[in-house]
């Protein structure tokens, strides 16, 4: 098999992806958590050099990137669509509560979730459908270890339907966007980074519930 970009890419992920992973079980989870920042950074920058073959690639992460903050930012500092929560420390630099690689998760998950539905459908409505339903999959998986790992915390404990319904409004928004335009994500670099991010966050979850992290 001929080693091309996508391939070394696919191997860097799961490399860091299932060392992560052995880490948090085996090893000092406290380290190999406190590396989530690094592990996102390398998965978007692998993102942009593995996606952008259509014209429009860029403007869509950047719209992804600028809607998720700011509809962060009105969560954090006002209440508004996602409920009453605050980030922690660790995911980095803040801008007004908001950590900046909350903007890059919302365009790299927009792009990953999206990439995939445009892989089972021509209709737009149904790319829409798939691209949100799996933008929500995930969401419920991280919001339960989210407190646990110091990402956010929702005030009162469990994230609220609030948090749920405002999650499907932005994502049908983006994805619409995406899929309007037709933007076309090639190979399966997305694919790929997709599932990893389930299987770490679901060991994450099975570890928290049995033993603690």
């Amino acid at each position: 098999m001929k080693l091309n970009r996508e391939i070394i890419s696919i191997a860097i992920i799961w490399l860091f992806h299932v060392s992560g992973i052995l880490g948090i079980i085996y090893g000092n989870s406290e380290w190999f958590i406190s590396a989530t920042p690094l592990i996102l950074s390398i998965n978007f920058a692998l993102l942009l050099i593995n996606c952008n073959s259509h014209k429009w690639f860029f403007y869509m992460v950047i719209l992804a990137f600028l809607t998720g903050m700011i509809t962060e930012i009105l969560g954090v500092q006002r209440g508004w669509i996602f409920g009453d929560y605050q980030y922690g420390d660790a995911l980095g630099y803040k801008i007004l509560g908001v950590p900046i690689l909350i903007g890059v998760n919302w365009a790299l998950l927009t792009i990953i979730t999206a990439a995939i539905a445009q892989q089972f459908y021509e209709n737009l409505i149904m790319r829409i459908v798939i691209g949100v339903c799996l933008m929500i999959f995930l969401d419920l998986l991280i919001e339960p270890i989210a407190p646990v790992l110091d990402f956010w915390a929702f005030d009162g404990g469990d994230a609220p339907l609030q948090n749920y319904i405002g999650w499907t409004a932005v994502a049908i928004f983006l994805q619409s966007i995406f899929h309007y335009f037709r933007i076309e994500v090639k190979g399966w670099f997305p694919n790929q980074l997709y599932l990893l991010q389930i299987i770490f966050f679901t060991v994450l979850l099975i570890k928290q519930k049995t033993i603690g992290i």
